[in-house]
């Protein structure tokens, strides 16, 4: 189906791959809500709602820079309802705010633990809530979120349990909520990263120059949100998807330009289960 015209809200667009994703929207005709706190830039992290709202205007769509805190119902609503009244409806929205927390329990503050819930688990929660009356008035709807296949193993908790459990809780809405609304029409998927992928936030806040090397571009989840959002909703709701494995099962052949850097082996993502091979065109993934 045609992307041209539809009216996606993005939690968290302002950079990197909410970003990307709304640019891919952008380039195929449709209008973007553009929801982030990111009305002034961070020192280490430089785009803002603005920014992106202007980037999204060049590439041939139309943006709704909007300041919105996600744990914020009120703020949450208010924007959702902002979007309907500007564009005249809504076709998707995409849940990909997130607070990052790779700690131990014995390092993990309790007031940090509070806040990566409430804007990952509970964040998601309420955007999709708010979003579902509006979502039932369109066409072909959809709600993604960034977030991980649910698997259960110790492995995955270990070492960084606040940061895992938000994630999946993220991964248990998609869960309820296809179930919830399978019968609407509406569908609820998941889409999650085989690698790392280069976003400012990984370069500053988490690696370096040498983990972006070995990462992938933004753009193989703007592709692969960009296939999702065009198959029927009724059709193909409750996934958990790993993009290439996905965009493999579309027909994707060239995973290497993703590569940032085709003479290093990519790094492998986080909570990746094992039982969702990588497509043989992948390339090499660190052990």
């Amino acid at each position: 189906m045609s992307l041209a015209g539809k009216t996606l809200f993005i939690i968290g667009a302002s950079r990197g791959i909410s970003l990307a994703i709304a640019l891919k929207m952008a380039a195929e005709g449709a209008n973007v809500t553009v929801a982030a706190k990111t009305a002034e830039p961070h020192p280490k992290l430089e785009r803002t709602i603005y920014t992106a709202a202007e980037e999204i205007e060049q590439a041939g769509g139309k943006a709704l820079p909007l300041v919105v805190d996600v744990r914020d119902e009120d703020s949450v609503k208010g924007a959702i309802d902002k979007t309907v009244e500007t564009f005249g409806g809504l076709d998707t929205v995409v849940n990909n705010a997130s607070a990052v927390q790779l700690t131990n329990v014995q390092k993990t503050d309790m007031k940090r633990f509070d806040l990566i819930h409430q804007i990952n688990t509970r964040g998601t929660l309420v955007t999709s809530k708010f979003a579902i009356p509006h979502l039932e008035k369109s066409e072909n709807r959809h709600i993604l979120m960034l977030s991980p296949p649910l698997d259960m193993r110790e492995k995955w908790f270990a070492g960084h349990t606040t940061y895992s459990i938000a994630k999946y809780g993220m991964s248990l809405v998609v869960l309820g909520l296809a179930g919830e609304l399978r019968g609407t029409g509406i569908a609820v998927n998941a889409l999650w990263l085989r690698t790392v992928i280069a976003t400012t936030a990984v370069k500053n806040l988490l690696g370096d120059d040498a983990m972006m090397r070995s990462s992938r571009s933004p753009q193989i989840l703007a592709d692969a949100a960009a296939a999702i959002f065009a198959k029927p909703a009724r059709e193909f709701t409750g996934n958990f998807l790993i993009d290439d494995t996905f965009l493999a099962g579309e027909g994707w052949m060239d995973f290497d330009q993703y590569r940032m850097d085709l003479s290093v082996p990519l790094t492998p993502g986080f909570l990746v289960p094992e039982d969702i091979p990588a497509p043989a065109a992948t390339g090499p993934v660190e052990a």
